[in-house]
């Protein structure tokens, strides 16, 4: 069965030091792909990459447009859907800071919190 197998290089590669089978098998398909990347880079003219990577950019940035765009839609629609429950949550945001405020000046001439008060609004 050991003449099957691919026998172990004796000098150890930088990097491969206690690793696993599986981890010094991605340490090298890593290093195969970046001197890969690097070799086709290598081929291209600075302009084709230059170029490529506007190109890159621009495609990004319509993208950021059309998802901009969907965002607003869905809040547009949302606000259209509820109207009431916007103001509702807004009345309840306004509630809830003014009696945290109000609960950081109940203190007494002990330095002790006076008890918490829940308000409900009606509708």
């Amino acid at each position: 069965m050991s003449e099957d197998m691919n026998p172990r290089p004796e000098d150890p590669v930088e990097g491969e030091g206690d690793k696993t089978p599986l981890e010094q098998f991605i340490f090298h398909q890593r290093r195969g792909l970046e001197e890969f990347g690097k070799a086709m880079e290598s081929l291209l003219p600075p302009g084709f990459r230059e170029h490529t990577q506007a190109a890159g950019n621009e495609f990004a940035n319509g993208f950021r447009v059309l998802i901009d765009a969907a965002i607003d839609e869905i809040k547009k629609a949302s606000e259209m859907e509820d109207p009431d429950g916007r103001q509702e949550a807004d009345q309840e945001r306004a509630a809830a800071a003014n009696l945290s405020a109000d609960d950081d000046d109940d203190e007494d001439a002990t330095g002790s919190k006076g008890g918490k008060i829940r308000v409900e609004l009606d509708d």
